[in-house]
């Protein structure tokens, strides 16, 4: 489906095939919240609100993997550019492209035609972000994807460039278990040709208390962030979960090494899901699990994609060694 065309056909918004939050019919929130100890999929952070609450934790002072990578980014995408040479941009979670647009801005330096293809689950975030890159950059087009990584890599259109790189940037590869990062690298290695770019930034093991502050800011905002699934999660499936009744916290699992986010139970209730035909008990301070993030060794990391075909052509640290941006190209 097409959401706009611009008169020129320079930007394209489509929704991938199948795409909807709820095509399973919600079956992994039925199968999350059944389980012991009970989770919910980070899908379903995703409405509006929690997009827009996403984008407030990311200048939030105690978060600092955007301000890190923004500033690693400011110094390496023009490097970035000049290795590459001219190619299409697509990237995987694209939101409002904030930090992107440093790497948007070294590629139209180039001074060529070339083409960013952003996915998000987010149309309305994909569309206006789209809208405001057109009127920035001369020299590009724009292929927006509404769906999630799985559906974009399965479906993604040829390249009408010579080379293509994706890019996954922020600190969103940590949200992924062990296994579903190799199958995230193998599907990238799939789609891409040799010789074809894969940049990737990871978040970098650091001590607790910069871990932790980081997912449980002063002003509440992921709190707010955290609960909004709930209410998501009531609109999808007609629940009536109240936000009142849970309370968010964030701890350092030192032995996963992973942050893992909760929303803990304030007391025993119960709650219906109506379209789901689903009913749960909450037990007083039980544990819901709604993310992790992994925090990641960056040689290891750079063995893990080495090991999907994937070699590391350069990367880039910041001088607190707190995030890693890397540079590979499909090999033979």
């Amino acid at each position: 489906m097409m959401l706009i065309t611009n008169q020129d056909k320079k930007i394209d918004i489509k929704y991938l095939e199948n795409f909807s939050l709820t095509n399973d019919e919600g079956a992994d929130v039925i199968q999350g919240l059944i389980s012991i100890p009970k989770s919910l999929p980070s899908k379903y952070f995703y409405d509006r609100l929690g997009s827009e609450l996403f984008e407030k934790i990311c200048d939030l002072p105690e978060y600092y993997p955007t301000r890190t990578e923004t500033s690693i980014l400011t110094t390496a995408s023009k490097e970035i550019a000049d290795i590459t040479g001219i190619c299409e941009l697509v990237e995987l979670g694209s939101g409002s492209s904030t930090k992107t647009r440093l790497l948007l801005s070294a590629y139209d330096s180039l001074g060529k035609p070339w083409q960013y293809v952003p996915i998000d689950v987010s149309s309305e975030i994909l569309k206006n972000t789209a809208l405001q890159l057109h009127e920035e950059y001369d020299n590009l087009s724009i292929l927006g994807l509404v769906g999630t990584y799985e559906q974009a890599l399965l479906q993604l259109p040829s390249s009408s460039l010579s080379q293509r790189m994706i890019i996954f940037l922020g600190s969103t590869l940590g949200n992924f278990t062990h296994q579903q990062s190799d199958l995230l690298f193998n599907e990238v290695r799939d789609i891409l040709t040799v010789g074809d770019y894969f940049l990737l930034g990871i978040d970098l093991q650091k001590p607790v208390d910069i871990l932790e502050n980081a997912y449980n800011d002063s002003q509440g905002i992921t709190a707010a962030f955290n609960l909004n699934m709930l209410c998501h999660i009531n609109r999808c499936f007609d629940g009536n979960f109240d936000i009142n009744l849970f309370k968010h916290q964030a701890i350092y699992n030192q032995e996963k090494q992973q942050i893992e986010m909760y929303l803990y139970a304030q007391k025993y209730h119960k709650v219906r899901l109506d379209k789901l035909d689903l009913n749960i008990n909450f037990k007083e301070n039980e544990p819901v699990l709604t993310e992790i993030s992994r925090k990641f060794n960056l040689n290891q990391m750079q063995e893990f994609l080495a090991n999907h075909q994937l070699k590391t052509i350069k990367y880039w640290t910041d001088e607190n060694k707190y995030f890693g941006l890397i540079l590979t190209q499909l090999c033979q």
